[in-house]
């Protein structure tokens, strides 16, 4: 039995790919919780008395950012107030049963919740769009859509910063490069997940046992992001660090 590398007592549940340390849950709990309020430290994401929209969607980034933002939140006394805020896309199959999961936390976290539809905001839904279009550039439209939906969202609710679920590791590397985006006059987004790993997000998950949402969109299987995804994957089998460089 391989020991935790920081306690030295514990068994090993798992080799973190940036560091290739072998720590326990509870090491793994505090490496992972710690890393992510250095980063908000450093980069001076929020001050006292901030308005919080957590963009949330079930799914397991934004599980665990809500749960990680509350907990560092009461532990570090940033002093934030949180809101989770959806955007119903209107995929049937899809995004009604992240939803659940979305109320889930809402019940679990104690965090208010406020969600947006496409069919509210533009007159249409994702699936109405599809029957129009068909299949091709789904995700193209759908993420111009869903980035402009947040924004309104976050102006309704009165926010002063967003947090999104953006890492390090995801093939999207112009935006992620900065820590906090927003064009002028926007709503700041910040990434307090900039430097983390989808696999430790997983794995976060998975060990406090969080309710997320694992399905893949229906429509995605024909974005070409997924290549991209692909690619990174094997890079990061070559060599973990390797996804972290360009940010």
């Amino acid at each position: 039995m391989r020991l935790c590398s920081k306690c030295d007592s514990a068994r090993a549940v798992l080799k973190r790919p940036k560091t290739g340390d072998a720590l326990c849950k509870e090491c793994f709990y505090v490496a992972f919780e710690t890393e992510v309020h250095e980063t908000i430290v450093r980069a001076h994401l929020f001050q006292q008395g901030d308005y919080v929209a957590i963009a949330a969607s079930g799914g397991k980034d934004s599980t665990v950012l809500a749960y990680v933002i509350k907990l560092l939140n009461e532990r570090h006394k940033y002093g934030l107030r949180l809101v989770l805020l959806s955007i119903d896309e209107g995929i049937t199959g899809y995004r009604d049963d992240s939803l659940k999961t979305v109320e889930s936390n809402r019940e679990e976290y104690g965090i208010p919740l406020e969600v947006l539809s496409y069919k509210d905001l533009y007159g249409w839904s994702m699936d109405e769009i599809v029957a129009q279009i068909g299949r091709r550039n789904n995700c193209t439209f759908c993420g111009v859509f869903r980035r402009q939906a947040l924004d309104r969202g976050a102006a309704k609710l009165g926010v002063n910063k967003m947090v999104t679920v953006l890492r390090g590791d995801i093939a999207r590397l112009q935006r992620c490069t900065a820590i906090t985006t927003g064009s002028e006059g926007a709503i700041p987004r910040s990434k307090p997940f900039k430097y983390t790993y989808e696999k430790e997000i997983v794995m976060y998950a998975h060990f406090k046992k969080l309710n997320y949402f694992s399905t893949e969109c229906i429509y995605s299987p024909n974005a070409y992001r997924g290549h991209a995804r692909a690619y990174l994957k094997d890079l990061e089998a070559i060599r973990p660090t390797s996804i972290l460089g360009p940010v």
